[in-house]
């Protein structure tokens, strides 16, 4: 995997570009302007993102991801992570047959639902999972592997299922090493 170079990062013109981020020259990454990621972080081959998205710091997302900001936003907070071919929106269509769909017809002709996405801290997300517009994954979030996500979730869960159900708890042993690694790197940036 081929990463741009700092200087092609930098030319992009993201609103925000923290330190030591990593972009594969493979991802396709549209409003830059409306863009920001903290240090650290890293989107990976075939993956699109565009609209509205704040990435965290130690963030990951794997290739073929899909993160559609739209006009509300899509947020990742500190260490979350996007499994292979995750989809995450925060817009849809009215799927109802009550309006027409499709992005070329005009909005006067549609009912879209538009709502942000929140994704908080240590948030995992499986493989093939899809998370529609206006959940929130709490803190310490685990979605299991092709889960479908259309309700908010309660912090330090595990989920799984179409549509996703906590199926047990998360351990938190995870804070305790947040703060061995901050330590090592001696990184007190992220709190």
């Amino acid at each position: 995997m081929a990463y741009l170079t700092q200087e092609a990062l930098e030319a992009l013109g993201f609103k925000k570009l923290g330190k030591n981020v990593k972009i594969s020259d493979k991802a396709s990454i549209y409003d830059h302007d409306r863009i920001e990621i903290d240090d650290n972080s890293r989107i990976d081959d075939f993956c699109v993102i565009s609209g509205r998205v704040s990435i965290g710091k130690f963030c990951h997302i794997s290739p073929q991801c899909l993160v559609a900001g739209g006009e509300l936003g899509v947020f990742l907070a500190d260490f979350c992570g996007l499994a292979y071919g995750v989809k995450v929106f925060s817009q849809s269509d009215d799927y109802s047959g009550a309006t027409l769909v499709s992005s070329l017809v005009d909005k006067k002709y549609k009912n879209e639902f538009f709502s942000a996405v929140v994704l908080e801290r240590h948030v995992i997300v499986g493989a093939g999972s899809i998370i529609l517009p206006g959940v929130e994954v709490k803190e310490g979030g685990s979605i299991g592997a092709m889960t479908l996500v259309n309700k908010s979730t309660d912090p330090w869960g595990i989920y799984f299922g179409s549509p996703a159900r906590r199926i047990k708890d998360r351990k938190k042993d995870m804070l305790e090493l947040e703060k061995q690694f901050l330590q090592e790197r001696n990184d007190d940036s992220v709190q």
